[in-house]
């Protein structure tokens, strides 16, 4: 693994990054966007296409491939990407004897992180935001550092078996209350009145399932189709309920055990692309067979019931293990392709991409506010599903186009300049003497 080193606590330079790594954060941070704009353009159709979006013809094929390939194995792979950053963040220092100060500039890194979410969330709008739940996870990930890799595999799959056994709890518990629910309904058409229990039990679920009906889904869609200080006050209680809850239920199950999995899979060399393509082969071909046989289980039950409540429920029982081998398969495909040698000029702008991520990502927030709220064109809830992918192909071209500008001028992306120099307490330099373009490397 070619990476300079420099005696100077400063700034990672363009030497000494890792070109794989970028190549596949760009394409991470595009394969995301596929499954967040669900969330920027739709009121409660993330998951569930009958709620808004479309369940029928192009939407429905549209949420089928999302759902085999994409869902949750993005998010996977970037959580990956983000503890194996913030491994050679800290690594680096430490080889340059940086000692307690090491310490001082990744907390001080994970803080700002915190900071920058907690903005991304309630100021730029968007609910699905990450970067808050990253850096707690980023505070927990210090500690593994100096874990051997399989027991890193091991403390990742304990993790995703105690959030299975959760999903499962939660299925029983759904379950048990959906028995009670029919029960009363049995008991209403027979004439018999219901026990208080009962009478509970449907209540609160259809309580529960009032909140996707057209009548609430239509009253979302008018919150955030006004102006922006209105649709900041309308998300920031459910912000804080994400906040609060979502670390628990599924941070350290969902996020702190990719982090793990991506240290492990870098200090083997696996994600550096130094490997010979026998193991990336692997990788696809154990992952993706695995993989998408349990997603394909998964959405077959959602199909089976037509969208039911329950039926979501039970499929969460295998989310996590469908979601990691396709993760796994997506990293060997990846790699593969980053040591071909065609497409070099796709790998430019897609490493450039990733170079820049944490700007992109921010930025596909800032787009799609303007698109979707009052702020700008209005649009939230008024595309189909598939016709939301229009907008997502559009943000790809451009960042595909704008990233290698940027960045045949300046160092860094502008909010990775402003991290580096809040983490750092020093401006680094951002812009270069000379515009030229540096393409990537093939392997």
């Amino acid at each position: 693994m070619n990476i300079t080193t420099s005696t100077s606590l400063t700034s990672i330079q363009s030497t000494e990054r890792i070109i794989s790594l970028d190549v596949m954060r760009g394409i991470v941070l595009c394969g995301i966007l596929l499954m967040n704009i669900n969330g920027f353009g739709l009121a409660f159709g993330y998951n569930n296409p009958s709620v808004l979006g479309g369940d029928t013809g192009l939407n429905l094929y549209t949420w089928m491939v999302t759902n085999l390939f994409f869902e949750g194995t993005m998010r996977a792979l970037f959580s990956m990407l983000f503890g194996v950053g913030m491994f050679i963040f800290l690594d680096r220092l430490l080889k340059k004897d940086a000692g307690i100060k090491a310490s001082d500039i990744y907390f001080r890194r994970i803080t700002w992180l915190l900071v920058f979410g907690l903005i991304h969330g309630y100021l730029l709008l968007w609910l699905g935001e990450i970067l808050y739940e990253y850096a707690l996870m980023g505070f927990l990930v210090y500690s593994f550092r100096n874990m051997a890799p399989r027991n890193l595999i091991f403390t990742a799959v304990l993790l995703f078996s105690i959030g299975t056994a959760w999903n499962y709890n939660d299925y029983r518990t759904d379950h048990e209350w959906f028995g009670k629910v029919q029960q009363a309904e049995m008991s209403l058409v027979s004439g018999q009145e219901l026990s208080k229990e009962l009478t509970e039990a449907k209540d609160s679920w259809d309580k529960r399932e009032a909140k996707n009906s057209p009548e609430a889904t239509g009253e979302y869609m008018k919150e955030m189709q006004k102006g922006y200080f209105s649709v900041v006050k309308h998300l920031a209680p459910i912000m804080y309920d994400f906040n609060v809850n979502g670390p628990y239920r599924g941070g350290l199950w969902d996020v702190l055990s990719m982090m793990l999995i991506g240290i492990a899979l870098f200090r083997w060399g696996l994600l550096s692309g130094e490997k010979p393509s026998f193991p990336y082969w692997l990788m696809v071909g154990i992952g993706y067979p695995i993989g998408i046989a349990i997603n394909y289980y998964e959405m077959q039950l959602i199909l089976d019931a037509n969208f039911s409540t329950l039926s979501f429920s039970q499929s969460n029982i295998t989310y996590y293990w469908g979601r990691i081998f396709v993760a796994m398969g997506h990293v060997g495909l990846i790699m593969l392709f980053c040591k071909t040698p065609i497409f070099g000029w796709l790998k430019t702008s897609l490493a450039a991409v990733g170079k820049m991520a944490l700007t992109n990502y921010l930025m596909h927030s800032v787009i799609c506010m303007f698109v979707f709220t009052g702020v700008g064109f209005g649009l939230f809830g008024r595309l189909e599903r598939f016709e939301l992918l229009y907008v997502v192909f559009s943000i790809w071209i451009f960042q595909l186009i704008a990233s290698p500008i940027w960045l045949k001028y300046f160092h860094f992306g502008p909010m990775e300049w402003v991290w580096r120099s809040l983490s750092y307490r020093k401006k680094p330099a951002f812009r270069k003497e000379t515009g030229k373009l540096v393409s990537v490397p093939v392997a």
